[in-house]
């Protein structure tokens, strides 16, 4: 999701973060790339059932460097974050710590959590294409039809490098091979309309201009534009839209997650366990996924109605630490092809 400010203290608590503070046994603290208003609710609900109270730091960037440079002294017991990528990086570098709780690896399934308990998924986003309800017939779609001849001049897409593209890139690499993927490539670079720019919102904006057809995006920035009344005209861009859920009746759609881990110096760690218990819930991850129009990862969880509205997602069962894995390789494909220049003549 787009962030708007670099470093913000969340409104949950008036304390300031600062490392080697003493804090109260009955206080856990977060250091969040999720805005603090959309994880507010959740925050008041895990208080309220537990009497625990909740700090939250704001980050857009520079979470890991952070942590790692308050060290041993850091204040920081949970991570909340909103991508594989990000999981991962904490993971790598060194900043979590392994967990292995019962209650909460039957709630997260296996494929939404790292092998070694350093992260767990909490929801999920399908990166889907937005059809234009006036000029696609198309009912369903594949991947791989992106690289179709029948679709020249009629995609449009954000940057390729962005990490949300990336990670697609990523699992049509685990599914296909480089080699595919690189022609594969090649072929969608030349169906856009134009080079890649904007963000997921601007591809529905284009589409209900008339100025493609087909655009990839996120699941929940449809929910976004559908609730947006400080600016309408974002409603009349969703209602132009369909969803397609690319590749439903084979191995199915990809989709990202938002997650959490317990950080390695984590202070308060009975209390961030009991957190992380908490968010794992049923309860709080229906809470969670109506705030950011996304699908809880929970077995019982349900999603909202707006969500629901999107129809239903059946998700590619690849564990993301092996999409993860190729990552980097995606990312040289997007370069080796051009596929930020655009189509060429």
């Amino acid at each position: 999701m787009t962030h708007t400010r670099t470093l913000a203290l969340g409104a949950v608590s008036a304390l300031a973060l600062s490392a080697g503070a003493a804090f109260a046994d009955g206080e856990v603290n977060i250091y969040s790339y999720r805005q603090p208003e959309l994880i507010q609710p959740l925050m008041d609900a895990f208080t309220q059932e537990t009497g625990i109270k909740t700090n939250v730091l704001f980050l857009d960037k520079g979470l890991v460097e952070r942590i790692t440079a308050e060290g041993a002294n850091s204040p920081a017991d949970v991570i909340l974050t909103v991508d594989i990528a990000r999981l991962t990086e904490a993971k790598d570098g060194g900043v979590t710590q392994a967990l292995n709780d019962e209650g909460i690896n039957s709630q997260i399934p296996a494929q939404y959590r790292d092998t070694d308990g350093n992260w767990f998924g909490l929801t999920t986003r399908g990166r889907v294409l937005y059809a234009s309800k006036d000029r696609v017939s198309e009912e369903a779609i594949t991947y791989e039809e992106l690289a179709d001849p029948k679709w020249k001049g009629r995609i449009c897409m954000r940057d390729g490098q962005h990490s949300y593209n990336i990670g697609l890139f990523a699992s049509m690499v685990a599914h296909h091979g480089a080699d595919y993927t690189e022609k594969w490539l090649a072929g969608l670079k030349q169906n856009l309309v134009k080079k890649p720019d904007g963000n997921d919102r601007a591809q529905a904006k284009a589409i209900h201009a008339g100025e493609c057809d087909l655009g990839l995006a996120n699941t929940y920035y449809l929910g976004l534009m559908q609730t947006n009344d400080k600016e309408p005209e974002e409603k009349e861009w969703a209602k132009s839209v369909k969803v397609l859920f690319p590749n439903a009746a084979d191995r199915g759609t990809h989709v990202n997650i938002s997650g959490m881990a317990l950080t390695k110096n984590a202070p308060n760690k009975d209390n961030a366990v009991k957190l992380m218990e908490f968010l794992a819930s049923d309860e709080a991850q229906t809470i969670y996924a109506e705030q950011v129009f996304e699908y809880p990862v929970g077995p019982n969880a349900k999603a909202s109605e707006i969500v629901a509205g999107f129809g239903a997602i059946k998700a590619d069962t690849l564990p993301l630490v092996d999409i993860a894995a190729n990552r980097k390789t995606a990312s040289e494909l997007v370069d080796k092809v051009g596929l930020n220049d655009g189509a060429t003549q």
